[in-house]
């Protein structure tokens, strides 16, 4: 059938691949599955609940939780009459969930745990629209969801649903996405179904996976990147397993064995910093054959033929030593697919030579979201970018590098703002990203840098900081970093030591440290880690180059407000947060 709404995946499965699991989820240990056909159940129920309790199109229902199957249930039970969902991260900050609520005069919200339930009840009592709360979990005191599917499925009305679903057009709004900024409160983006729908229809033939496989998802669904590819994985008609919890991941790949699965960069700096950690505890021929393997991949290059005795050592390092890569990933990883930061070229290569494909991608949530993305075709993938346009979707590069989106996934707008839509989409209809790139042998995109973050040292000179921050990143000494020095004589560097490996290093060097605080004032990391800045350096003009640094004892985090759920860094707050280790960098 022709999907052009996104509840038309629900007939689409049954019609054209019923699964006997189409959703799995973890619960006390066990995998708890659902078919093609409960996932139709379920979602008409979520319908005719809602119905009962007076929901119209139109009407806002938040969803507040982990990954589990309830929470597709919900989407589409939400979507299908009309309604609009708001999904919001679990991890989200009162003032703002407070203001999405109110902005979106949200009327029910459906949450996963206790502590969520509390939190909204707490919010909830000071709002002019005191919304409905429902639990996933069973909470003491609160409605559990199961009394909604009750009196759905006591009410049900199925003419009445019917003509709701008949009455759906594929530009109307779908879902309200609220972005956290790095200022100012968070902004409603107004995506229809048309613009998911064109988005997934546009990458179908590009992730290796087939009607039947098993995915598994671990990044949050309210966030545009895993709703989409979830999205995706429900029309190509795959099993979808969701991970336990960010701590299970690796438990969860060796038991589900996926054919695919989406990550970010970081999570699989920490998987590559893992196995090189574990590599570097072998002996004798053992450690030089790791090694060994790891320099050839880390000089694979997918676009260029290493020549006959290259490809010879890759085929035997991949027999003896990357088949326990992918043994650890599962075993059946045909793809990774990879977005939200950028992706170090070192990890492309080396997954890449371990016949680990990683497809690196980009977009916005105003972009529904995928502009670009690496792929397995022909002529599909080039390191160090993001790989060539999807179809349907053009972009531009601005007379100052901005790179501007054209096409069907392109948002509505912004939520009540107009001003704010007007300021994105110009009058030709581009969306203007705030991000800087260019163009590599006229196909694929590079990200360089984000517009606003670029900034000027008192020498006139402009710097791009994200692009050295990554380079930073590269060493296995340096966990996180944030440069700075705008309006300053030279550029310097905030520097989250990688604690569990340094700890590692410290042991090979007699020296021990009582806890993270020690490690960042001790004089010999900080000596150690200028000697890897000082290595970066040779790579970057004079201008840019790191001068100083300085050692933090605490990682960046969302919790402490010092990055974005996307894990985009709030510069400003870290350096208020820090302002006296700026002092002594530039005093």
């Amino acid at each position: 059938m022709n999907v052009t709404r996104l509840f038309d995946l629900i007939p689409n499965q049954l019609e054209k691949h019923p699964l006997q699991v189409a959703f799995a989820g973890k619960e006390n240990g066990n995998w708890i599955t659902h078919s093609s056909a409960d996932f139709k159940r379920y979602t008409d129920q979520v319908s005719y609940g809602l119905l009962a309790k007076g929901i119209s199109p139109g009407d806002k229902i938040a969803i507040i939780s982990n990954n589990r199957p309830e929470w597709n249930f919900t989407d589409l039970g939400v979507l299908q009459i009309g309604a609009i969902d708001v999904p919001v991260y679990p991890t989200i900050s009162e003032n703002d969930l407070k203001f999405i609520l109110t902005d979106a005069d949200v009327k029910i919200v459906f949450v996963s745990t206790e502590e969520l339930f509390l939190k909204v009840k707490n919010i909830a009592e000071n709002l002019p629209l005191k919304p409905l709360i429902y639990t996933y979990n069973r909470v003491n005191g609160a409605p559990h969801w199961t009394e909604l599917l009750e009196t759905g499925e006591k009410s049900k009305d199925e003419n009445k649903l019917n003509q709701l679903k008949e009455a759906i057009q594929t530009g109307d709004l779908a879902t309200l996405l609220y972005t956290s900024g790095t200022t100012g409160n968070p902004k409603g983006v107004m995506l229809s179904h048309a613009n998911l729908v064109s988005n997934f229809i546009s990458v179908q033939h590009l992730p290796p996976v087939k009607a039947g496989d098993k995915v598994l998802s671990f990044l949050p669904l309210n966030h545009i990147y895993e709703r989409m590819l979830t999205y995706l994985y429900m029309y190509l008609c795959t099993s979808i397993y969701y991970a336990e919890s960010m701590e299970t991941i690796g438990d969860n790949i060796r038991e589900v064995q996926p054919t695919a699965f989406s990550a970010v960069p970081r999570l699989l700096e920490k998987v590559y910093d893992k196995i090189v950690a574990k590599g570097a505890d072998l002996t004798g021929i053992k450690k030089k054959l790791f090694f060994w393997a790891l320099e050839l991949g880390l000089k694979y290059d997918p676009n260029i033929d290493g020549g006959a005795w290259y490809n010879i050592q890759l085929k035997l390092a991949n027999k003896i030593i990357f088949n326990k890569w992918r043994e650890a990933l599962g075993g059946n990883t045909k793809a990774i697919v990879s977005g939200g930061a950028a992706l170090q070229p070192r990890l492309a290569r080396v997954f890449w030579a371990a016949q680990i494909p990683v497809l690196e991608g980009y977009g916005c949530t105003e972009t529904s979201p995928v502009i670009c993305v690496n792929n397995l075709e022909p002529n599909g993938m080039y390191v160090g970018t993001v790989g060539p346009v999807i179809d349907g979707v053009q972009i531009k590069i601005a007379e100052d590098g901005e790179i501007l989106c054209k096409g069907p996934n392109v948002m509505l707008g912004y939520y009540k703002r107009p001003d704010l839509t007007e300021e994105a989409i110009d009058k030709d209809g581009y969306y203007h990203t705030g991000d800087i790139g260019e163009m590599v042998l006229n196909r694929f995109l590079k990200i360089t840098d984000r517009k606003k973050e670029i900034f000027k040292t008192s020498q006139g000179k402009y710097i791009a900081p994200q692009m050295i921050e990554n380079k930073l990143k590269e060493s296995r000494f340096i966990e996180q970093a944030m440069v700075i020095g705008e309006n300053q004589k030279f550029a310097a560097a905030l520097i989250v030591p990688s604690f569990a490996f340094i700890r590692e290093w410290a042991e090979r060097k007699g020296l021990t440290f009582e806890n993270n605080e020690a490690i960042a004032n001790s004089a010999e990391v900080k000596s150690r880690i200028m000697e890897e800045v000082e290595e970066m350096n040779k790579s970057l003009g004079s201008y840019e180059s790191i001068k100083k640094i300085e050692l933090l004892s605490k990682e960046f985090s969302i919790e402490k407000g010092e990055m974005t759920p996307k894990l985009s860094l709030k510069r400003k707050v870290i350096m208020e947060a820090n302002s006296h280790l700026v002092n002594r960098i530039f005093s």
